[in-house]
């Protein structure tokens, strides 16, 4: 399936709005985390375990979107946007939401958002 940010797929026709797709995940803070945290933060650098945990909440978050976009037999998310919103002091939710899309691929010669030498991305089976 395509996922873009942007409202249009090079070398592809939206044919079809299908409607809002989304998923979340909501995580909470762990002890040791927080412990290795304030530690990194006397002495500066990367959150690594934050940093695994927001990974992971994204993808996550991206799998519950694809999945309810190829229930209404999407080809393509659009639009896709990331938030995040505190639920209560130690947890936080990651939000992602787009709009699922019916595409056609047309050639470069029919579409002004076609990117010359940038291949076009074929759909998923």
């Amino acid at each position: 399936m395509i996922v873009v940010n942007t409202e249009t797929i090079p070398g592809y026709r939206i044919t079809q709005t299908l409607g809002i797709v989304q998923g979340n995940v909501v995580r909470a803070k762990n002890i040791g985390r927080d412990i290795a945290a304030g530690l990194k933060n006397l002495v500066g650098g990367e959150l690594r375990g934050y940093t695994e945990l927001l990974i992971e909440a994204r993808r996550t978050a991206t799998e519950r979107m694809l999945a309810q976009a190829q229930e209404l037999a999407a080809d393509a998310v659009i639009n896709v946007r990331f938030a995040t919103s505190a639920i209560t002091q130690g947890a936080a939710e990651l939000y992602i939401y787009g709009t699922a899309v019916k595409v056609d691929r047309v050639n470069e010669a029919q579409t002004d958002s076609a990117v010359p030498g940038v291949p076009v991305p074929p759909l998923a089976q």
